[in-house]
């Protein structure tokens, strides 16, 4: 969970820097295709596009970038065929690795990440070689100056919303919930005047991977990176646990 939550609080800032440049807007607008072509353009019955919209809005994406979207994947508009998969793996240090892929050329994509993996001291697996270690979660973060609540108010808040368990770090208290008790908890904290600053449904380590010597935590942080720049690759789970410090020295 630690390794999680550090992470991901690096891959937000990263995705704030990303959006500036318009890198995010693809990924953000393949995951809504693919959300409306599944489950229907109306996001009001379309959780998963519902989510979708909500992150693309929190990366400044245009709306009129979000309307094409959904109506590409919707049949609205001739739009690209998009295929989704998992990928896993071991980075360096034995360090489990889960991807979730959208690509509209499979073999182009395995070699790529396959190149990615082997560039950077890790290796592509076979299929349910990690999955098993992760579980689905909902994954909220509050800022505790936000939140105006101590620690075990704010755990009475998490648990009477339908949240599963709270740890805090960093100046941010965690929340984990089932995934479809996400929005409803997330909704139970704006209605008490408390900024959700984010919100996803994300994969979860079962157990983390302690990683101490520098050298060995850059090797993974770089191939982290790597695999987030690459254009097919929407997600990316590990279960490294990387002291902070190591980690902020990249950004």
């Amino acid at each position: 969970m630690a390794g999680h939550s550090k992470w991901a609080n690096i891959k937000h800032r990263k995705a704030r820097m990303d959006a500036q440049k318009g890198k995010i807007f693809t990924k953000l607008a393949r995951e809504i295709i693919v959300a409306a072509r599944e489950g229907g353009g109306d996001p009001n019955a379309n959780f998963r596009l519902r989510l979708a919209i909500q992150k693309a809005r929190e990366n400044n994406m245009p709306t009129e970038n979000i309307q094409r979207a959904i109506q590409k994947g919707t049949g609205g508009l001739e739009g690209e065929s998009y295929e989704q998969m998992n990928y896993e793996g071991y980075g360096p240090g034995g360090v489990a690795v889960l991807l979730e892929i959208m690509t509209d050329n499979r073999n182009r994509t395995a070699a790529e990440i396959r190149h990615l993996f082997s560039r950077h001291g890790g290796s592509l697996g076979e299929t349910g070689c990690v999955a098993w270690m992760f579980s689905r979660k909902g994954y909220l973060v509050i800022n505790e100056e936000a939140a105006k609540l101590d620690e075990d108010e704010l755990i009475l808040e998490a648990l009477e919303a339908g949240g599963e368990d709270v740890t805090r770090e960093g100046g941010s208290y965690n929340i984990i919930t089932a995934p479809e008790d996400l929005e409803k908890v997330k909704e139970y904290f704006q209605n008490k005047g408390i900024p959700v600053e984010s919100a996803e449904v994300t994969m979860l380590p079962q157990t983390t991977v302690k990683v101490e010597d520098p050298e060995e935590a850059g090797r993974i942080l770089k191939l982290m990176e790597a695999l987030e720049d690459h254009d097919d690759v929407q997600n990316v789970y590990a279960n490294f646990d990387i002291d902070e410090k190591l980690m902020e020295m990249r950004w």
